[in-house]
């Protein structure tokens, strides 16, 4: 399999105890835009402060509407979470998740056979599988306590578009949508409530694991807290 969408998070640097760093990317990969192959967000987190887990949420399709038919995930897109154990900003150990028949596989941690542009599916090294949610989310927990979940969420992301185009051109008229200009003599500047979410109402196609840092390894980064972390990224890989 090819490697064939950009590296979202290009610092990669995920908080384990507090916080959350988030990585967005909507709609704007051509080659992608409208398959699971289309990296939206991605988030890394720990459950709670005192949680000896990991969260790893991968939302892929972000055009994908409410009310109409869910989007499906391709068959020949393999998503892959890459941890980097040793600073060296190469994948040390991978997750892999693939669908297959409306179940979603998931594969590792396990170090990867090669790194770099090309991957291979790590069968000999499963992990679990859980149905794909359609209307119904569907989570599954394996006797190692990882829990999984595949199927669409909510749009996470949060963004004015009709405003993000008045500020890049004043001249566009954002009454269309949006938050007003403050200089609007019908508003004021403390007028949030006018801002509109234009990704309100879609959904992504979602992938969340649950997993033990027992099975991940020593995070051997901090963070500006003096936190460990893992160094973490996201790819998705056509098969050729």
């Amino acid at each position: 399999m090819k490697k064939t969408t950009k590296i979202i998070t290009g610092v990669g640097l995920m908080a384990l105890a507090i916080g959350i760093f988030v990585a967005a990317d909507h709609i704007d990969a051509p080659a992608s835009m409208g398959t699971t192959a289309d990296i939206a967000d991605y988030f890394a987190f720990e459950p709670s402060l005192d949680s000896d887990n990991t969260v790893f949420i991968v939302d892929l399709q972000s055009n994908v509407l409410d009310g109409l038919a869910f989007g499906t995930f391709d068959e020949d897109v393999l998503t892959e979470i890459n941890i980097d154990l040793d600073g060296d900003f190469v994948e040390d150990m991978v997750i892999q998740a693939i669908p297959r028949d409306g179940r979603m596989y998931f594969f590792g941690p396990v170090a990867p056979n090669q790194t770099g542009l090309n991957s291979e599916v790590l069968v000999d090294f499963p992990l679990g599988d859980v149905e794909i949610s359609t209307t119904t989310a569907i989570t599954e927990t394996t006797a190692d306590g990882v829990s999984l979940f595949a199927g669409p969420r909510q749009d996470p992301f949060f963004f004015d578009f009709f405003q993000f185009n008045a500020v890049i051109d004043p001249d566009i008229n954002s009454a269309v949508g949006g938050f007003k200009p403050a200089d609007d003599p019908n508003t004021t500047d403390d007028d949030a409530d006018a801002a509109v979410d234009t990704f309100d109402g879609s959904n992504t196609m979602a992938l969340a694991i649950e997993i033990p840092n027992s099975m991940l390894g020593t995070a051997t980064g901090v963070n500006f807290f003096n936190i460990p972390v893992y160094k973490t990224w996201i790819t998705t890989n056509r098969k050729r």
